[in-house]
């Protein structure tokens, strides 16, 4: 691409420093230094809210944006080039200036269990104890099974993996994306069907977020775009960005698209389960945002506000 870098040699790309965040930053660094050798692409770990508190429920400490806000920051002062997040993590609203440059191709989107005695869901006893810090997945458990007992489940992969080995849960959920992205695949005992679990809202992408203004970080990153995870993405996104939710509620959409049609699953939930409102909708591609905004609206007009409404009253 001609013209492309010229003026620039250099590309700072920021992530997060757990295991999972340096491993999907390493693997952005590779992709470009294929693409552009002549281009230096260096990593700066930055550490987050999110990473730095762990004993509380990200719904009671204001979401997901916890995970991105320190990264943006470094982005909007130029610290950074572009940013590589999960776009599970990423809210619907960007700051002034910030979009994402670039949506790599997704992995796995699916929940996964994984127990202590290789027990499938529909195996584990009577009230075991699951371990998760979503909302969502705690829902759909509850809605599958009420006898569960969910307790919170914070911290890293590795984290979550020891705790579960050390006899403190009875069951973990987590993504499998990030599994196989470690290599830990092998660890899962079930993978979750999308019915007993709808995965979030972006599961299993990745999000390159750059400044609106740096063409040089836009041709270069854009070159890993991956149109139909773009637009998949993109129509769940419109559906969570219509329902104005956060992690302090049960919200859950996966997109799928076959030829040029895209069909997707949504649903909202109440925090026990009991009422779990999910539909879905196909359209052309093309329409993605406006899909995700109509399955909004169709899971509101069936009993979704009611929920919606019930939750944020008590926020």
């Amino acid at each position: 691409m001609p013209g492309t870098h010229v003026g620039r040699s250099s590309l700072v790309v920021g992530t997060r420093g757990s295991r999972l965040a340096v491993w999907q930053a390493e693997w952005v660094q590779a992709r470009l230094q294929e693409i552009a050798p002549e281009i230096a692409v260096t990593l700066r770990r930055i550490k987050t809210s999110g990473d730095k508190i762990l004993d509380v429920p990200l719904a009671a400490i204001g979401g997901k944006g916890l995970f991105v806000k320190e990264i943006e920051e470094a982005l909007i002062g130029g610290e950074i080039d572009v940013a590589v997040h999960s776009m599970k993590d990423v809210p619907t609203v960007l700051p002034e200036g910030l979009e994402i440059l670039c949506v790599p191709a997704r992995e796995d989107p699916r929940d996964v269990l994984i127990s202590r005695k290789a027990q499938p869901l529909d195996q584990l006893q009577k009230g075991a104890r699951i371990g998760t810090s979503s909302l969502r997945r705690q829902a759909q458990l509850l809605h599958y099974r009420p006898d569960l007992h969910i307790q919170m489940l914070r911290g890293n992969l590795d984290t979550r993996l020891k705790k579960l080995q050390a006899g403190e849960y009875d069951a973990i959920v987590l993504a499998a994306a990030g599994l196989r992205r470690m290599g830990w695949i092998n660890e899962v005992t079930e993978y979750l069907p999308t019915e007993v679990s709808l995965p979030a809202i972006g599961q299993g992408a990745l999000g390159l977020e750059g400044r609106r203004d740096d063409q040089f970080a836009r041709d270069l990153v854009g070159r890993l775009d991956h149109g139909p995870t773009r637009t998949a993405v993109m129509a769940e996104r419109a559906l969570l960005q219509r329902l104005e939710g956060g992690c302090q509620v049960p919200i859950a959409a996966h997109a799928t698209i076959k030829e040029s049609t895209l069909i997707m699953d949504g649903l909202i939930a109440s925090v026990d389960g009991r009422r779990l409102i999910r539909d879905t909708i196909q359209g052309p591609t093309l329409e993605a945002r406006i899909l995700g905004v109509q399955l909004a609206e169709k899971l509101l007009a069936r009993g979704g506000d009611a929920i919606l409404n019930e939750i944020y009253g008590k926020a």
